[in-house]
């Protein structure tokens, strides 16, 4: 039997007040455990971009690593990191994103990805936008084709979508 949406969802634990007071953090890990959850975790993301050529997945650290791999695989395309700052050994592009506090940036090698190449950028979750948007603009600086990006959970009233225009369709599997 094919497991819903809704079964998927189930899987997913709430935890309150986790990193802090206030938070329902979205815990993954009680769905990533049961085969036949990852297996229709990974076939619903590439389902949706079925019929469009993705020549690589590029998964932000480090949880878009968990489900860009898979998914790479399956849809017959390379996988590249885009990591934290200092953990690519070669030259990269890096791209700052402001958090509620401050700054942050992730970085990508300058020559993972091919001009004109299709790239699908994948991460877990999608909150307020602003690590997804980096990513996209990583991407553009390569001079790849960003198709779009794919999410497993997107927490809709954070709006994080409105952020991601220029970064091709967006797809998230469950909202909250």
């Amino acid at each position: 039997m094919t497991e819903t949406l809704a079964d998927v969802k189930s899987k997913i634990r709430n935890v309150n007040d986790f990193p802090k007071q206030g938070i329902i953090f979205r815990d993954i890990t009680t769905a990533l455990k049961d085969a036949e959850t990852l297996r229709v975790m990974i076939d619903y993301l590439c389902e949706q971009f079925k019929g469009i050529k993705i020549d690589y997945i590029a998964g932000i650290e480090s949880r878009g690593f968990i489900f860009g791999m898979p998914m790479a695989y399956k849809m017959n395309a390379g996988f590249v990191p885009i990591r934290k700052p200092n953990k690519l050994p070669a030259e990269t592009y890096s791209q700052e994103y402001a958090l509620e506090y401050g700054t942050d940036k992730i970085e990508i090698h300058k020559d993972a990805l091919p001009q004109g190449a299709n790239v699908l950028i994948v991460d877990d979750l999608l909150a307020t936008g602003g690590t997804a948007e980096a990513a996209c603009k990583l991407v553009k600086k390569t001079g790849a084709n960003l198709v779009g990006i794919a999410f497993l959970i997107e927490l809709e009233d954070l709006n994080g979508r409105e952020r991601l225009k220029d970064c091709g369709e967006v797809v998230s599997m469950l909202k909250y």
